[in-house]
């Protein structure tokens, strides 16, 4: 079964929140083809939290919520910036909309 690029994943995300009146900044590019997706989320500028794909406790695909939970922006970027050192295909990319949990979790699991 073909899969979606995560750079299209990227790309569509983007597109998707600057239509829906928020912003969306690629914070980190990581591999075009299969890199990780970490999408920080914040609703309006408050409840920042980063989401992630893994499973869910049925073992199905699910956005996973990670790192430090409507931390400082120092916190969040420490965690980010770690999480690349360790894995220098994640793409990390913040997103301030409404929703913006929703906006996740369908770009996560759209690949």
């Amino acid at each position: 079964m073909a899969r979606l690029t995560a750079q299209f994943r990227v790309q569509a995300l983007v597109r998707r929140v600057h239509a829906a009146g928020g912003s969306a900044m690629v914070l980190a590019r990581g591999d075009e083809t299969a890199g990780a997706l970490l999408i920080i989320a914040g609703d309006r500028g408050t409840g920042w939290q980063c989401f992630e794909r893994g499973l869910d406790a049925t073992g199905h695909p699910a956005a996973i919520a990670s790192g430090p939970a409507d931390a400082d922006d120092s916190a969040l970027a420490e965690y980010w910036q770690r999480r690349r050192r360790n894995d220098p295909d994640l793409w990390v990319v913040e997103v301030d909309v409404a929703q913006a949990e929703r906006f996740a979790a369908e770009t996560i699991l759209s690949g």
